[in-house]
């Protein structure tokens, strides 16, 4: 309720206290571990754990991308980053052409790049904690060697802590999911309404949607056999995706367009359909590579190879493309008797303001006759 009624304002203040309540269980957790946790010199040798393997050098390549694409692939990301309009003179049109579910993330780059850098050593720090907990948890006995609940293992640790500790660690670790929730519900909000709708929608009717979307979501993540295996696929999805479509915020690459994204995307996920196939030796195994169905922790080179053809694989894909659709933008110019200007460079603007905000009111930043126009300045698919 009350992210329906506030919208995203309201997900930055909780988000503040759930940050606060963050901290809070990774001091609590870190000194009641550290008190309360024996370790066995002899088990640290008996896990193997930090010998090299196969499988960990695959991971120092495979977590990087899938995180980092992956993040870029979540809404929720963007509008805190761009979320805030930096010009006040068009404040009120961009709260209202973003349905009020955008609001103030960041001013400026500088205030930008000091959020990043202080939660990107926050985030580090706090998975360096939880990871570690699974070394802790195995080598003091908690969690037993070849059991298939190593993903537990953090939650094995805290069950041998004093209650009234596991109580606290519920509460904020609620509080950790329901952050995280809030700002995904916010991002399907002004997805649905600004990127779907074009805002010809109610606001009310997109949350009310959003609200019914989220008990099929629900159920699925309660129903899934392996949670962790809907994750891999999106991250693969993400892997082909955004590297080409970065290519696209390049400057020099003006002539990229969305039919080399959408070639390059869809042509990466082939890829590792052709990989899985050529590399086990037959179709079924390839389509199974393409849902990463074997999980991650394989003795095979078949899940960093996924990781590997997604991006490469889109890139080449999407260069295909490239020159198919200049080939046929240069016949058909030939053919028309017209000049070929693919490759032309966009001419820049004089000024970095939108094309709208010239019929803006220079008190409220809105249009005299109260409409929001979008620019119309909009790029070519083909």
């Amino acid at each position: 309720m009350a992210q329906a009624a506030g919208g995203f304002k309201v997900s930055f203040f909780t988000d503040n206290i759930q940050g606060t309540m963050v901290v809070l269980l990774m001091v609590i957790g870190v000194i009641t571990v550290g008190t309360e946790s024996n370790i066995d010199r002899r088990r640290i040798d008996q896990s193997g754990w930090l010998e090299p393997s196969l499988v960990g050098w695959h991971l120092v390549y495979i977590l990087p991308v899938a995180i980092v694409t992956n993040n870029f692939f979540l809404s929720h990301f963007w509008m805190r980053t761009f979320g805030k309009s930096r010009s006040k003179a068009l404040e009120s049109d961009r709260r209202r052409l973003l349905n009020a579910d955008k609001s103030a993330a960041s001013k400026t780059d500088k205030d930008l790049w000091i959020g990043v850098s202080i939660a990107s050593v926050a985030v580090a720090c706090i998975l360096t904690l939880v990871g570690v907990s699974g070394l802790i948890a195995g080598w003091s006995g908690v969690y037993e060697f070849g059991s298939e609940e190593g993903y537990l293992s953090l939650f094995l640790l805290l069950g041998q802590l004093p209650a009234w500790v596991v109580g606290i660690v519920l509460v904020l670790v609620v509080s950790l999911s329901t952050a995280a929730f809030d700002s995904l519900q916010s991002a399907m909000v002004s997805t649905g309404s600004n990127d779907i709708f074009r805002n010809k929608l109610n606001l009310w009717i997109i949350r009310a949607c959003v609200v019914v979307i989220i008990f099929p979501v629900v159920v699925v993540a309660l129903k899934s056999p392996d949670i962790l295996q809907i994750y891999l696929i999106s991250d693969l999805v993400s892997a082909s995706l955004i590297p080409v479509l970065f290519v696209g915020l390049w400057e020099r690459a003006y002539f990229w367009r969305g039919f080399e994204v959408v070639v390059g995307s869809l042509g990466g996920i082939l890829t590792v359909f052709i990989f899985g196939t050529i590399y086990y030796g037959n179709a079924e195994q390839g389509s199974k590579l393409i849902i990463l169905e074997g999980g991650l922790y394989t003795s095979d080179w078949g899940a960093f190879g996924a990781f590997v053809a997604a991006p490469v694989g889109g890139f080449l894909w999407a260069i295909g493309a490239l020159v198919l659709r200049l080939f046929i933008q240069w016949t058909m110019a030939r053919v028309k008797g017209r000049r070929f200007d693919a490759l032309d460079k966009p001419v820049e603007r004089s000024d970095s303001t939108p094309e709208f905000a010239s019929e803006y009111a220079a008190g409220d930043g809105v249009p005299a006759n109260g409409d929001v126009k979008p620019t119309s300045s909009e790029g070519k698919f083909f």
